[in-house]
C-alpha cells in the first residue's frame, strides 16, 4: 500500500480537483447540477477573496482525494465553525485511510477557532453515514437542510424588490 500526502491545494490543482468534483458528481448521480468551471473554482480557492480551501490528497503524486471547507458562524456558539462542503476518495484509493485523514486535517486547519464542524451526506450512501458515525460524528435527525438555487434566489430577490417598491 502506497503512502499518501495530505497538502493545502495551490492553484496549478484546480484541473485535477475540478476532475474529481465531476467524479463525485457521477458518483452522487448529480451531474446534470454541476455548473463549476475552471475559472469559477480558480476564483472561489485563490482568488482575491477566497470562499473555500482545499486540502489534495496523493499517492505517489497522483491526486487521490480532496476535501473543500469554508467558514461558517453560529449565534449559538458565538464562533465560527467549518463546513465541509465536499469530501471525495477515488475508487482505487480506498480503504487506505486517505478519507479519514482528509476529514481530520480539515479539522483541525479549523479546530482553533471552530464553535463545531458540520457536513452533509446523502441519505442513501450507508457506508458513509457509518464511517462517519465511526468518527464520533451525529446525524442530526430534527433539522433539515433546505435549499435554493440561483433561479429560486433571483426569483425571491425579484419578487421582494418589486413588493417594497
Amino acid at each position: 500500500m502506497n503512502p499518501f500526502a495530505i497538502n493545502p491545494a495551490a492553484e496549478p490543482d484546480v484541473l485535477p480537483l475540478l476532475e474529481m468534483i465531476r467524479e463525485l458528481a457521477e458518483f452522487e448521480g448529480l451531474r446534470s447540477e454541476l455548473e463549476v468551471t475552471t475559472e469559477s473554482l480558480r476564483e472561489a480557492l485563490f482568488g482575491a477573496r477566497p470562499a473555500a480551501t482545499a486540502l489534495l490528497a496523493r499517492v505517489a503524486d497522483q491526486p487521490a482525494g480532496y476535501a473543500v471547507c469554508f467558514q461558517t458562524f453560529s449565534t449559538f456558539t458565538g464562533r465560527p465553525g467549518v463546513f465541509l462542503d465536499d469530501l471525495y476518495v477515488r475508487t482505487p484509493f480506498r480503504g487506505r485511510g486517505i478519507g479519514r485523514a482528509l476529514l481530520l486535517e480539515s479539522a483541525k486547519r479549523g479546530a482553533a477557532s471552530a464553535g463545531r464542524m458540520e457536513w452533509i451526506t446523502l441519505r442513501w450512501n450507508e457506508k458513509a453515514f457509518r464511517f462517519y458515525r465511526s468518527l464520533g460524528a451525529k446525524v442530526m435527525e430534527d433539522w433539515a437542510l433546505l435549499r435554493m438555487d440561483g433561479q429560486q434566489v433571483r426569483k425571491l430577490v425579484n419578487v421582494t424588490v418589486k413588493a417594497s417598491a
